[in-house]
């Protein structure tokens, strides 16, 4: 199977390097590469496009999804009150740390006070994410969130490329080589 893996990643690094053959015929590629939590990761064969969001930080200060636009990001809908999100946030955390040149945005989803997030990121030793809120999820609903956790995927376009709705080990081995697989550009 570790051979299937690298053999896979070898062929989306070196097509990757020519955007003209990188295009639906990988897409099955990077879907075989799911394995474990990431079976649940909804690949799109088209990017989709996200609505304008805006959260909120700590101080209720403005923050725009746009902000991360050129940039791949892993955005996490979760909520304080949400055992699976609680679960898997730490993972989040080590994917963050892993790969340091996406953006991992946990977006507290729903009414969630800002003492109750800063208290469970101590807990959870999760302080180096952003703490980012969709108070009245003016956001969630039309990225259609109807529960959680739910994590998109987006890419430098700031377009959805794929979806998992539930918790997931954000940091495993497969996770990261989807994540590089799809910056690689061969999931589109």
């Amino acid at each position: 199977m570790l051979r299937k893996i690298l053999a896979v990643l070898y062929t989306a690094l070196a097509i990757g390097a020519n955007a003209a053959l990188a295009g639906p015929a990988l897409a099955g590629d990077v879907a075989d590469l799911r394995e474990g939590d990431m079976k649940k990761l909804a690949l799109h064969a088209e990017p989709v496009a996200v609505p304008d969001g805006v959260f909120l930080d700590a101080a209720d200060a403005e923050v725009p999804l746009a902000q991360w636009r050129g940039q791949w990001v892993v955005l996490n809908f979760w909520a304080t009150w949400c055992a699976p999100c609680r679960k898997e946030m730490p993972s989040l955390l080590r994917l963050q740390q892993a790969m340091p040149e996406i953006a991992v945005l946990p977006v507290a989803t729903g009414r969630n006070a800002v003492e109750g997030i800063e208290r469970f990121y101590e807990e959870a030793g999760v302080q180096a994410l952003p703490i980012l809120r969709d108070p009245r999820s003016d956001f969630a609903r039309p990225m259609a969130v109807m529960g959680l956790p739910v994590t998109v995927i987006l890419n430098p376009e700031g377009q959805e490329v794929g979806r998992l709705i539930g918790d997931a080990e954000w940091d495993s081995a497969h996770a990261q080589t989807i994540i590089r697989a799809l910056m690689a550009g061969n999931a589109q």
